[in-house]
């Protein structure tokens, strides 16, 4: 496959770190063909899929590895989009596991997987060598998401 670019960033666990992180996530990808409201989606999942590594993964622990890659897609038979990955090495969970709450249960929190899928063409989670989690998301530039519904 193909890459048009790459933008790579470790992060420290840390929430105070995020709003300056989604800024330098914004820089990068105004140069990608991307409009308005799929560069949000794009953020969004990404800072919640951030947020849940540490909450969950690292247990508010604001000291533990992130690596983030993400990758501009454009070629070999696939539409052009974008491919993003989070790696740390926090608790492993039963991947069956990971989904957002019962839509039906009103009340704060819970809905991060829920907004990752929305948002983007897909999020595939898997279990990394030497422990800790992989997220995989990709986003087609077809891709509007449901939150353009």
């Amino acid at each position: 496959m193909k890459t048009r670019e790459l933008f790579q960033i470790d992060l420290p666990s840390n929430p105070e770190r995020l709003p300056a992180f989604r800024e330098e996530l914004r820089a990068w990808l105004v140069h990608q063909p991307w409009d308005e409201h799929q560069l949000c989606d794009i953020i969004l999942a990404v800072d919640e899929a951030l947020t849940n590594v540490i909450r969950h993964g690292y247990k508010n622990q604001s000291d533990q590895p992130i690596y983030f890659t993400a990758m501009a897609l454009n070629g070999d038979g696939e539409p052009p989009g974008i491919e993003i990955r989070i790696r740390d090495y926090g608790q492993q969970v039963d991947l069956s596991k990971i989904a957002g709450r019962d839509l039906g249960d009103i009340r704060p929190g819970g809905l991060g997987v829920h907004l990752i899928r929305a948002m983007m063409s897909s999020a595939d989670y898997f279990h990394a060598p030497g422990g800790g989690l992989l997220l995989i998301m990709r986003k087609s530039l077809n891709h509007t998401g449901k939150s353009q519904e």
